[in-house]
């Protein structure tokens, strides 16, 4: 299992675990994080928006070409961090990850 450090909405942050064939979208959603996930993962709707902390940008690495398209038209819009949890999967690698949901828009 992978350890996710997830900071909700009211900045308060969870420990999550997640399996591996996953993907981060569907663990916040799961738990109940404010993740509506309207499109169910397809990158078509920037409802799973997150930012990566910074020591783990690297390693999680930028997002496609589409779905720089999708944040880019977001109001917390962050060049660096911002990415869609729907294409991030919960590989062992990015075991203690931590994100931030993005606010509601």
């Amino acid at each position: 299992m992978t350890r996710i450090l997830a900071v909700d909405r009211d900045q308060v942050c969870h420990e999550l675990t997640a399996d591996p064939e996953g993907t981060l979208m569907e663990v916040l959603r799961d738990e109940g994080l404010g993740v509506e996930a309207v499109c169910g993962g397809c990158c078509s709707c920037a409802t799973c928006h997150v930012h990566i902390d910074e020591a783990w940008l690297d390693r999680v690495g930028p997002a496609g070409d589409t779905e720089a398209e999708l944040l880019q038209i977001s109001a917390y819009f962050d060049a660096r961090a911002s990415r869609l949890s729907c294409q991030i999967r919960c590989v062992p690698e990015l075991d203690g990850l931590r994100i931030t949901v993005a606010p509601e828009e």
